[in-house]
């Protein structure tokens, strides 16, 4: 009997020890880590590593209007100048924010070039040689004239720039 109760006791220990724990409680985190160095002769890349990732536009439901978004971008080229398009766009330019049920058009506007889908110069060589800083906006293209459907609007969109090296003359 008393083999038993210190076989039972050493037991009980042994499954109360933490440290003898199976791994079924343990806790994951998971770490994703990016780090983006640019070439020292191009790179377009927005102040705030942040940006784009989750952006806000807020809504006056009194005027029906929208805050534009609004950052600034480090952009240099070396060997040219920079070109830019929203990849997979229209030829208006239009992006669309939208619920599923109501849109609204918004531009895309970078360095006071309205974007659309054909590349277009946005920085000039003469500028973009020593490197710049450069406005990306992104507005409503047309005030909605009513109440929008309330839910969660969303756009999403990618603007591409190249780097366009310099002609040289004949």
């Amino acid at each position: 009997m008393f083999k038993k109760i210190i076989s039972v006791t050493a037991l009980g220990v042994a499954v109360l020890n933490p440290s003898w724990v199976s791994a079924a409680e343990d806790a994951l985190t998971p770490i994703h880590i990016t780090a983006n160095i640019p070439d020292k002769n191009f790179y377009v890349q927005p102040r705030n590593p942040e940006f784009g990732k989750d952006e806000y536009m807020y809504y006056n439901p009194m005027t029906y209007r929208f805050t534009p978004l609004r950052h600034i971008y480090d952009v240099k080229n070396t060997d040219g100048s920079v070109h830019a398009y929203i990849e997979n766009g229209n030829s208006t330019g239009a992006i669309y924010l939208s619920n599923g049920v109501d849109h609204v058009s918004l531009r895309a506007v970078f360095n006071g070039v309205p974007l659309d889908n054909l590349p277009q110069e946005v920085v000039d060589d003469a500028t973009s040689t020593p490197g710049t800083q450069a406005e990306m906006l992104v507005m409503v293209a047309n005030s909605p004239t009513r109440p929008l459907s309330p839910g969660m609007y969303n756009a999403d969109f990618t603007v591409i720039f190249d780097a366009v090296p310099r002609s040289s003359a004949l």
